[in-house]
């Protein structure tokens, strides 16, 4: 009798875990699709601006020792 109630507390535990997971997965999934449609949304364009315009200054800074070089 002993022997059946030891193994099974293992099993309970395990079982308790892996519920445990098929709850986590698929809210880790919701959550992180509700994150990325507020990003879409609401953040990227304010984002994409402010590297789009670092992008522009890094290639008119490029740019400024280019047209140094072609005109010696």
């Amino acid at each position: 009798m002993h022997l059946i109630l030891a193994s099974a507390a293992p099993m309970a535990a395990s079982s308790a875990f892996t519920a445990l997971i098929w709850w986590l997965v698929p809210l880790a999934g919701v959550l992180g699709a509700i994150g990325y449609v507020l990003w879409v949304s609401q953040f990227k364009r304010r984002f994409e601006k402010g590297t789009s315009r670092s992008v522009n200054q890094f290639e008119r800074f490029q740019n400024s020792f280019r047209n140094d070089d072609s005109s010696k």
